[in-house]
């Protein structure tokens, strides 16, 4: 088979592979982690179809009899270029991102799960911090080095009221645990294309000095090693949502300005 050929079969499966793994976990006719794994092999095959294309197009563009192979192998490219360059973009600007995918505001002393365990998925599993597995890996990650509990002058039963309405207002999560005693809160995200789902859990507490609150969260994939950088990405946006809304609150009866 002459390379132009190769590089139009290529990009004809690289496209099918990456469709079907999205269509496949996003309704769940397979695993969201299968979905993926079929994507990733489109990818791959892209990868091949893009290297196999561009030689293909140098061969035949030499080649001036051979216009219809031209065509060929530079359908064949731009179909697997389509695949692999925006993969390839999110990979290079994720780099940085540590190969780990469960993510806590404090390495030290986490926010635990409680009801998480009795989800069916987790059924079985551990779902306690693993610090010696975890810990040093995100200390150590460049990305992550702004990841710090949020501190609010806020009191600490005003502001778990900010995190029960902001927390239930996000479309893509699930509240599965609400205890006002505890100022605790769990839930479960789901990604748009794949449907992975994550669990997370926030915990609000008194600042040490007794004035204003501290706000710890920790969010933990279900599914692979790595995540890319969701769980932190999900950590900073809440916490982005919540430091704006506080201040949009301005000082609450009996208490100080929102930090």
């Amino acid at each position: 088979m002459t390379p132009a050929w190769l590089a139009f079969f290529d990009g004809l499966i690289a496209i099918a592979l990456v469709g079907a793994g999205i269509v496949c976990a996003h309704f769940g006719m397979t695993p969201s982690i299968m979905g993926f794994q079929i994507f990733l092999l489109g990818f791959f095959v892209s990868a091949v179809g893009l290297i196999i294309g561009i030689i293909a197009i140098l061969v035949t563009w030499l080649s001036k009899s051979r216009r219809i192979a031209l065509s060929r192998a530079v359908f064949g490219t731009v179909l697997s270029g389509i695949v692999f360059l925006p993969v390839a973009n999110v990979i290079a600007h994720r780099r940085g991102v540590p190969p780990i995918n469960d993510i806590t505001t404090d390495v030290n002393n986490p926010p635990e799960f409680v009801h998480a365990q009795e989800e069916l998925a987790n059924q079985g599993l551990d779902m306690k911090y693993d610090a010696a597995k975890y810990a040093a890996i995100q200390q150590a990650a460049p990305a992550y080095k702004d990841l710090t509990p949020l501190k609010s002058d806020m009191p600490p039963d005003d502001m778990f009221k900010k995190v029960q309405i902001i927390a239930g207002g996000i479309p893509s999560w699930q509240i599965t645990y609400n205890d006002s005693k505890t100022r605790t809160l769990e839930g479960v995200a789901t990604s748009q294309l794949f449907r992975f789902k994550d669990d997370f859990v926030i915990l609000v507490e008194a600042a040490p000095n007794g004035a204003g609150s501290i706000v710890e969260m920790r969010s933990k994939s279900r599914d692979g090693k790595g995540d890319l950088g969701v769980n932190y990405n999900r950590i900073k946006s809440f916490f982005s949502l919540l430091a704006g809304s506080a201040q949009d609150a301005g000082p609450p009866q009996g208490g100080s300005p929102a930090s």
